[in-house]
């Protein structure tokens, strides 16, 4: 005889009262239970009832402990219908079903960009091999598979590099003209300063008053031997003239 119970959310009996266990099985320690498909009917039909109600009471203490929305569906092995909301099954189904949406378009969405990466990559990497091989002829490598235009082509390439090299260089060297010029004339600025200051110097020194001292004592052993006295007389005025010439002359 199978007595079957269903276990209320709101007031949920213990499995006990419902299930007795022997008194000599109490202490005995609950074995893992192996996950496979229980043979026996009668022994599957319990099983289910017990987990579904397990099932429907943790579903509802998470939706009242954490305010969680939740949307429980579960069919039996018969195929009847048992659920559980916290709010709307259909509300909650529609929330689902955008949320899925969402993920779906997102997803097709990078897929569509790394299509579009993938697409951008190949044609970047050609465009980097049709340049080194354009290098390598430029630098005169893997001539053999040129035709004669391709050579023209290539020809025509040199000469218009070889020109623009040319107009950098004579470029450049006009500009270390225009910077030498620029220096050698700010020198000669320098040099004509520098010789214009000593002018004015020399000048200076020759329109300085000339002081003469002369003393009546012996000047020196030099001096001895011509027997000259020497008069002590101060004078200004020019030398090689006026007073002073006669005094040299006396």
């Amino acid at each position: 005889m199978i007595t079957a119970c269903f276990v209320s959310l709101l007031d949920p009996l213990p499995l006990t009262s419902v299930y007795p266990i022997p008194l000599q099985r109490i202490n005995m320690v609950r074995g893992r239970t192996e996950m496979r498909r229980i043979e026996n009917p009668t022994s599957r039909q319990v099983t289910f009832s017990k987990r579904r109600n397990g099932l429907l009471k943790k579903a509802f203490e998470l939706s009242v402990l954490c305010e969680a929305e939740i949307g429980l569906i579960v069919f039996s092995p018969r195929g009847k219908l048992y659920e559980f909301s916290s709010s709307s099954m259909l509300k909650t189904i529609e929330r689902y079903k955008m949320n899925n949406k969402e993920m779906i378009i997102n997803s097709k969405s990078t897929e569509q960009n790394i299509e579009q990466w993938k697409k951008d990559t190949d044609l970047m990497s050609k465009k980097i091999d049709a340049l080194e091989d354009s290098k390598r002829k430029l630098m005169g490598e893997n001539l053999e598979s040129c035709s004669t235009e391709e050579l023209h082509e290539l020809e025509i390439q040199l000469e218009q590099s070889i020109s623009k090299v040319r107009g950098r260089k004579n470029h450049l060297l006009e500009e270390q003209v225009v910077q030498l010029k620029e220096r050698e004339r700010v020198l000669l600025e320098e040099n004509a300063l520098l010789q214009k200051q000593e002018g004015h110097t020399t000048s200076l020194l020759w329109k300085e008053p000339l002081l003469c001292l002369n003393t009546s004592k012996e000047v020196g052993p030099q001096c001895d031997n011509k027997g000259m006295d020497v008069e002590t007389e101060l004078y200004v005025g020019w030398p090689g003239g006026g007073r002073t010439q006669q005094l040299l002359k006396g």
